[in-house]
């Protein structure tokens, strides 16, 4: 892999932490675990991927700032950079055995991501980008899907759980998308659902009540494999507003469409 400094210190920092996350993810049913509420678990090992990475960036680069799942946001003293950070996105599922998870950097610089990395550690696909330089899934360069039809494209979303207030709006627009197209899935982890839409393996993605840690890596990978982003509310922004759509080229303007109810 070739890459900016950052990047590759991103790169190295997801790979300890996947390190010790798949070694917890081994022993699952030991872990030690408190609820957050409903449907939202936090573990020692999201806690301890996120002390890792969070020693191993500002370790090397301490001026800049931070926003974190398990620890927050902290100002750094270089205003124009921040990290933005999701230890294990997809904790659901790791508690519960399934193999689909992954640790998410992103490198903010003056309000734009520029560099990204998913790591989907349990099948060992570093899924990265570079502003202007491409998206990767480890040593091959990724490209949105090439379908031009609704009626044979796959889309991903996730199902609000709990007490959220988005499910009545998820329901609605699952009524009107998956008659016009060949089916939904719903994975439980935003960053791998967009790293899916870069790789061409989904050909859609959208979603509600994200936080900027759930898709802010993810953003930039489906936007350098030539995907186009945007939030469901015409004129927002979806790292602002937590709620994002994106595409293929091809796909977009139909299926933005459809989840807006045009």
């Amino acid at each position: 892999m070739q890459g900016s400094a950052n990047l590759n210190l991103m790169i190295k920092a997801a790979r300890k932490a996947g390190r010790s996350l798949v070694k917890d993810f081994r022993e699952v049913e030991n872990l030690q675990v408190s609820s957050k509420g409903p449907g939202d678990f936090v573990t020692k090992a999201d806690r301890e991927a996120e002390r890792i990475i969070k020693e191993d960036l500002l370790g090397a680069r301490p001026t800049y700032g931070w926003l974190g799942e398990e620890t927050g946001e902290t100002d750094g003293a270089d205003p124009t950079r921040r990290w933005i950070v999701d230890p294990l996105d997809g904790t659901t599922n790791f508690l519960h055995g399934m193999p689909h998870w992954a640790v998410s950097i992103a490198l903010e610089h003056k309000g734009e991501i520029v560099s990204a990395v998913v790591f989907d550690a349990a099948k060992d696909e570093m899924f990265w980008a570079e502003k202007g330089a491409g998206a990767w899934l480890n040593d091959s360069r990724m490209r949105v899907s090439g379908r031009r039809n609704m009626v044979d494209a796959v889309f991903a979303t996730g199902v609000p759980f709990g007490a959220k207030s988005t499910l009545p709006a998820t329901l609605q627009d699952l009524a009107r998308l998956m008659p016009a197209c060949a089916g939904v899935r719903r994975w439980g982890a935003a960053s791998l659902d967009l790293a899916y839409v870069a790789a061409g393996r989904y050909d859609g993605y959208w979603e509600r009540e994200l936080k900027a840690w759930d898709i802010a890596a993810g953003l930039l990978l489906v936007k350098e494999a030539g995907g186009f982003v945007s939030a469901i509310r015409e004129g927002d922004e979806p790292l602002v507003k937590g709620a994002i759509l994106c595409a293929n080229e091809p796909l977009f303007d139909p299926f933005r469409k459809i989840i807006r109810g045009e």
